[in-house]
């Protein structure tokens, strides 16, 4: 046998082993994933399979689940309240986060060339860090009838308007939760900018090149893993408004009209909501499923439509 073979084969058998240090570093993983792995396999995997199986049934959370096959799912299809929850759900993912992201867009350019720009993003990122029924307690005193808002009007000569009637409830939460997330995804836009060197816009500056063409063909497609993950992070968030629109638009323990529910609504309202509880847990696990399987769907899309190859900095 030739040196070279002995040195290709040496070769591969270290390539398959890894150096003892390697060999060390796969040891340590197992003791520090496993407690988080079990957490995450009690709290989040084991309901989310249950959840699966009690779609299937008639559950009341306390008897026993019967089996009812396909009733719940069939029932969604026919229930005007899942789908105003649905498409509700829908609105705020694609109109919400549409509108979000362009302001977003917007805030990070104007911030990045502004002098006391941490001041500006430290106040809009605060209602992202205050409880959500302080929030819907201010949003409902603004939008009252002798709410700031209607006070700012009438010293322009102009109002009142009635900003809190049923049609236009669910248009004011819409806007209130784009007031309340432009400040996160401000952040974590300006995080994936601030990586990008300076000397690519001077390049682009001396290039001849406008603030649109830096945007274009360095900003964006420097930051687009960062955009990436921030598109499937606000999916994953829109399912889960909820404490906002329940204190908003609920009022003494009472749920908001169907026409302003969530997803996440429509599984409180189904079970344990209101001041007379359903309690109909395999339909409200129902309507769950459908949506897990919508956002996980929505998330395959976004994740190819925004994997690019990364660009090395």
């Amino acid at each position: 046998m030739t040196s070279a073979t002995l040195g290709a084969r040496r070769g591969r058998v270290q390539g398959q082993s890894g150096s003892p240090l390697a060999r060390r570093r796969r040891r340590v993983f197992g003791p520090f994933l496993a407690p988080a792995l079990i957490l995450y396999t009690v709290l989040f995997m084991v309901p989310t399979v249950y959840s699966f199986y009690a779609s299937f049934t008639s559950w009341d959370g306390f008897s026993d689940p019967r089996w009812k096959g396909t009733f719940n799912y069939e029932h969604l299809t026919r229930d005007p309240a899942f789908k105003d929850a649905f498409f509700n759900t829908l609105k705020l993912l694609f109109g919400c986060g549409i509108f979000l992201f362009v302001l977003s867009f917007a805030f990070m350019l104007l911030l990045r060339e502004m002098k006391g720009r941490k001041f500006v993003q430290g106040f809009i990122f605060l209602p992202h860090i205050v409880s959500g029924v302080a929030l819907a307690a201010f949003w409902g005193f603004l939008l009252s009838h002798d709410g700031m808002a209607n006070k700012a009007l009438h010293s322009l000569g102009v109002g009142p308007v009635d900003w809190l009637k049923p049609e236009w409830q669910f248009k004011a939460i819409l806007v209130a939760i784009v007031w309340i997330n432009t400040g996160y995804y401000v952040t974590i836009l300006m995080a994936g900018v601030d990586r990008i060197p300076p000397y690519y816009y001077e390049e682009a500056k001396l290039a001849g090149t406008n603030a649109w063409q830096r945007f274009r063909h360095v900003t964006l497609p420097m930051s687009w893993d960062v955009i990436g993950t921030a598109a499937v992070l606000w999916t994953i968030g829109t399912v889960k408004i909820f404490e906002f629109i329940l204190a908003f638009s609920g009022s003494q323990g009472n749920l908001p009209t169907t026409n302003q529910w969530t997803s996440a609504l429509y599984v409180y309202g189904e079970t344990i909501g209101g001041t007379s509880p359903i309690y109909d847990f395999g339909r409200a696990c129902a309507g769950a499923v459908v949506t897990l399987v919508a956002v996980v769907l929505v998330v395959v899309v976004l994740r190819r439509a925004t994997s690019r190859d990364r660009l090395e900095l």
